[in-house]
């Protein structure tokens, strides 16, 4: 039974909307990035701007907007890195990868006896 009794009532098939909202967790986080990825990218084409201006005018107040949008870009930074983190804690991925590297210093025909003896083990 249709529960939209307005459409009911005049005979009309109730339309159906398509949220462009993503639910899907990989898709937030990626649209996040982005925008972080965005900012950051924005935000030093301005500063390279800003310090030339600040150079040119030696004014204090521009120096103290460069300084500004210093700390404002070392925080998208951090808020880049930061999500990337709660990512994996999330997901349980791991970016650390456990390597073992060996080294074995001698002859190689030591090192041929050697794998020999293991392998008759």
């Amino acid at each position: 039974m249709n529960k939209d009794i307005i459409s009911q009532s005049l005979d009309l098939t109730p339309l159906t909307v398509e949220s462009k909202v993503s639910s899907s967790t990989d898709d937030d986080f990626e649209y996040a990035r982005e925008n972080l990825l965005g900012i950051i990218r924005k935000g030093q084409d301005a500063l390279d701007g800003i310090l030339d201006v600040a150079s040119m005018s030696q004014h204090p107040r521009s120096f103290e907007v460069v300084a500004t949008l210093i700390n404002s870009l070392a925080a998208a930074n951090k808020d880049l890195l930061e999500l990337q983190k709660r990512k994996q804690e999330l997901t349980g991925e791991s970016s650390a990868k456990t390597v073992h590297n060996n080294l074995f210093i001698g002859s190689t025909a030591e090192l041929q006896k050697l794998l020999k003896r293991n392998e008759a083990e």
